[in-house]
């Protein structure tokens, strides 16, 4: 979510929208490419459609979008790194990082709970989604900044590959902190769920915890002195990375070895369906909330393996996607309105007396779907690409503002 600048490398073709100097191509088109897969599941939030279960289609619609948040977070670690080298001083960048945080979580609090809801029932539902998690994740950069890159980048692949020893442990420990003074502290840091601030105050529920995209944004950052390489080490750098990630994925996922909680031999049951999920789908079933290892290898490792082939991608097709990398925040805060207003037009035409299940508390505490108002996959394909195009203008717009401009707030959107 930060402006990238560009390391020494030939350029690459003109786009539809050519980028701006100072901007690494492929980490655009990473960016908008998760952009576009955001917006598919947040369509599926207001769909109706579950997130996940056995049905091939359902699983694979849910499952393409798990790449969205981890690379969101990854890169906004990369681009921290990498605006570090446009500030050229470590304080400036903590006092960014510091400043950037607290905007995100005063977004989610604000602009993205009234976009999720169209409510005003600000005492029983307040979310902690992506913008709060990754406000904090730059915070807590910004306490690191001063450490040698190479060690905050450690230190993040420590706290992913990590987090998982306590599974064993805990639903114990999360039954002995029910009722204590600090339980709040630990569902914000790795549980999650619901807590009333206070004790009387606003609701707070937390579907992204601190632990592990602290982790995650920490080795991002240390992932950009790689994308300041020279471009064939780069490479080679980004594959041996990537595929070894998927790899890792493989061996411990097909052995039940460690780094997920949920087992996948004999099937399972998956997602808001239910039912026996096939094999093959329940080795793909990894956590998200929190995202476990596997869960971060099986994402994140084809992401980074993809960049060399990304960095040589040329075409119309390439330049749109990357409009939207370029302004990932603005995207975001257009898209769930955008996403929402939609699906009331179209349950006013459809099922009109479903409709006040869309002003209802989404994405994490409303009621059942309504009987008869659940999308077809093809309608819910149909309406993120509807989306993904209506936003396309503004982006456009935006990214071509932020190229043209050096306003200082403009680095915060």
């Amino acid at each position: 979510m930060t402006s990238i600048p560009m390391p020494a490398a030939a350029p690459a073709a003109e786009p539809a929208s050519p980028a701006p100097a100072g901007r690494i191509a492929s980490v655009d088109l990473i960016r908008g490419a998760v952009m576009i897969l955001m917006a598919l599941d947040h369509v599926r939030v207001y769909s109706g459609v579950p997130p996940g279960g056995p049905a091939p289609g359902v699983f694979f619609t849910r499952w393409i979008t798990h790449f969205a948040a981890p690379g969101f977070c990854f890169l906004a670690g990369t681009g921290a790194y990498l605006h570090r080298q446009k500030l050229g001083d470590k304080s400036a960048l903590a006092r960014y990082l510091v400043t950037r945080g607290a905007f995100l979580i005063s977004l989610e609090f604000t602009l993205s709970r009234f976009s999720w809801t169209f409510n005003f029932d600000y005492h029983n539902y307040t979310e902690g989604n992506v913008l709060w998690a990754f406000g904090w994740c730059m915070i807590l950069l910004a306490a690191l900044i001063r450490l040698p890159v190479a060690l905050i980048g450690a230190l993040g692949v420590l706290v992913i590959a990590g987090h998982n020893l306590i599974d064993p442990h805990a639903r114990e420990l999360a039954q002995g902190l029910q009722g204590s003074p600090g339980a709040w502290l630990w569902q914000v840091l790795y549980f999650g769920g619901a807590f009333r601030i206070g004790g009387s105050g606003p609701q707070l529920v937390i579907l992204y915890s601190i632990i592990p995209w602290v982790g995650v944004m920490a080795a991002g950052y240390g992932f950009g002195a790689i994308m300041r390489m020279e471009r064939r080490r780069r490479h080679r750098l980004c594959l041996a990375l990537g595929l070894g990630a998927v790899a890792a994925f493989l061996i411990l996922r097909a052995g039940q070895i460690y780094g997920d909680p949920r087992p996948w031999r004999g099937g399972g049951t998956g997602g808001g369906a239910g039912g026996q999920m096939p094999a093959l789908l329940a080795f793909l079933n990894a956590t998200k909330y929190p995202a476990s290892l596997l869960f971060l290898l099986m994402t994140l490792g084809p992401t980074i393996a993809s960049i060399p082939l990304l960095e040589r991608a040329h075409g119309r097709a390439a330049g749109w996607i990357s409009v939207f990398g370029r302004v990932p925040l603005f995207y975001y805060l257009l898209h769930i309105p955008l996403i929402h207003l939609i699906a009331v037009l179209i349950s006013l035409v459809r099922t009109p007396a479903s409709t006040p299940w869309l002003f209802e508390n989404h994405p994490l505490l409303m009621s059942p779907v309504p009987a008869g108002y659940t999308y077809s996959l093809p309608l819910l394909y149909l309406v993120t690409a509807i989306a993904v195009v209506l936003l396309y203008f503004p982006c456009h717009w935006f990214a071509r503002l932020k190229a043209t401009r050096r306003d200082p707030w403009l680095s915060y959107l």
